[in-house]
């Protein structure tokens, strides 16, 4: 989980770890400037869905159906 600070931005940025070669500062340069770009947009685009149920529609039972008069049962019929 992230924080914002003040302004918007974000107090913990993604972090770029380079794993393996030894690229310039160029390359880093043009492979952040992406990759921010990226996530930006995603970021921008990202919309949690709200159709989760709440607790009392979870543990919500349904309505019983209403009784059949016209059909008896047991020794009570009358």
């Amino acid at each position: 989980m992230t924080t914002e600070d003040a302004n918007g931005a974000e107090a913990n940025p993604p972090r770029v770890e380079i794993v393996r070669g030894a690229p310039t500062e160029e390359e880093l340069a043009a492979l952040l400037a992406v990759v921010g770009e990226e996530y930006t947009r995603e970021t921008e685009e990202a919309v949690a869905d709200d159709s989760r149920p709440s607790a009392w529609q979870l543990t919500q039972r349904s309505l019983r159906r209403p009784l059949r008069r016209d059909i008896p049962w047991g020794r009570f019929a009358g």
